[in-house]
């Protein structure tokens, strides 16, 4: 007698929401490193109401060969062969 299989079905919405995610913190991290991202933000310290420090900060977050210009190939230093005298 043949096994009869369960028809297949689709996943639910909630199903849908609750599954594990395809990409890893890893991925997100590695794509941001590819991409470069820039983070910017303001600080004011003040007392009384009255600003007495401002700083604006910025950071760029991106891999190092996407900032560095590449650097040429170095010439490969020629080996000189030592003769024994006889």
């Amino acid at each position: 007698m043949p096994r009869r299989t369960a028809p297949s079905r689709l996943p639910t919405p909630a199903e849908r929401v609750l599954a594990p995610p395809q990409e890893t913190v890893l991925d997100l991290l590695d794509h941001l490193l590819d991409k470069g991202v820039t983070l910017t933000g303001d600080v004011a310290l003040g007392v009384a109401g009255i600003d007495l420090i401002y700083l604006r900060l910025s950071a760029l977050l991106c891999a190092a060969d996407r900032v560095l210009a590449p650097r040429p190939p170095r010439p490969r230093a020629k080996r000189q062969r030592r003769r024994s005298r006889s």
